[in-house]
């Protein structure tokens, strides 16, 4: 039988994805994406769900994040490595894809890199408009590196933060971030300490790197009605906040098979009670019981998220056309003859970056 189908799919580069989000707007962007992660959570069970794998090393962890409902399958590739600032990369690199589930083609092959602190940040808005106090206006953030700025215009343009105390182990980093949020209409504070930094704040996001079992957040520091915003306590052997935090407030959740592994609840016994985000969004648990109860957001990052994140992607670059077509999959005149791809003769192009690949068969 010969093929009639016509398989390209949409590539979008890093740079391609930052004019993407200068054309769109960085405001509308997180909202966008937040908007398809409230969505898709509340479609939490049309998903076929499961943690991600994750290969550890001295050094870091590689990890890869799929899911799928039964139109579209996403996967996301993603690294976590504290040290690669010494060296010029990044400590978080990603790219995914968006596939087609009925016949497995690719859509949509995009960095993820950008695009993970952009749904990072969108995601901590979703969970603060469920759970935090609605009159919230001043959060300490608390490690300023590079997710900080996008947690910080997040939850100024999502829920109305107006106030960013200020406080990283590393002084340049807070130097940098404020340098980014000049002009932003924020209120920024430098502070010596985490504890002077969360005194008096509504929310208190911690968004540090390191690989270790640190405490960030201890229990004098916690005030009454304060949401934790916990995002940087991402696999095995690493959290951020005191055990009696979590003991202290109520604790919710993106998926509680990964988080019992990766979260801050990896500390505590398999049975602690812990709430579903999916569940508060739904209507069937609550959220926020009254003004003096601390909420915690156990944040590790979640394939929905992606996969949400993946659709906007899609979608905006289909409206300001971004990005190329590119022959990811072979365009095969008869699907079953692969090796006839072999034979078919080389494009004069083809044939002068082979040349230029190899001298010597010149």
């Amino acid at each position: 039988m010969q093929s009639n189908a016509t398989v390209s799919t949409l590539f979008l580069s890093a740079p391609e994805m930052a004019e993407l989000v200068r054309r769109k707007g960085l405001p509308n962007c997180l909202a966008g994406i937040a908007d398809n992660i409230h969505h898709d959570f509340l479609r939490w069970q049309a998903f076929d769900k499961s943690a991600r794998v994750a290969n550890h090393s001295q050094d870091g962890v590689i990890e890869l994040m799929p899911i799928s409902d039964d139109s579209h399958y996403s996967f996301k590739y993603v690294n976590g490595h504290p040290s690669n600032t010494r060296i010029g990369l990044s400590t978080v690199m990603a790219f995914g894809v968006l596939a087609d589930v009925a016949t497995g083609s690719p859509q949509l092959l995009s960095e993820l890199t950008l695009t993970t602190a952009l749904r990072t940040a969108a995601m901590s808005a979703v969970a603060a408009k469920a759970l935090a106090r609605p009159d919230s206006r001043v959060m300490a953030l608390i490690g300023n590196g590079a997710q900080s700025e996008f947690q910080a215009l997040a939850f100024q343009h999502l829920l109305g933060i107006e106030e960013l105390r200020l406080f990283d182990v590393d002084p340049a980093a807070t130097v940098k971030l404020v340098a980014n949020l000049e002009g932003s209409g924020l209120k920024l504070t430098r502070c010596a300490s985490t504890a002077e930094a969360v005194r008096g704040a509504d929310i208190v996001t911690t968004v540090t790197a390191d690989k270790t079992n640190a405490t960030i957040l201890t229990p004098e520091m916690v005030e009454p009605g304060m949401h934790v915003n916990a995002v940087g306590g991402d696999c095995p052997g690493k959290t951020e906040l005191h055990a009696e935090v979590l003991r202290a407030g109520s604790v919710f959740v993106e998926y509680t098979p990964q988080t019992r592994i990766e979260g801050d609840i990896q500390q505590l016994p398999a049975d602690f009670e812990v709430t579903e985000l999916w569940e508060v969004l739904a209507g069937r648990k609550p959220g926020r019981a009254g003004r003096e109860q601390v909420t915690v957001f156990d944040s590790v990052g979640f394939a929905l998220e992606d996969f949400s994140a993946l659709r906007f992607v899609r979608d905006a670059a289909a409206e300001l056309g971004v990005g190329e077509r590119i022959a990811l999959i072979p365009q095969l005149a008869d699907p079953k003859n692969l090796f006839g791809l072999l034979r078919r003769p080389a494009s004069p192009r083809d044939a002068a970056r082979l040349l230029e690949a190899s001298p010597s068969l010149a």
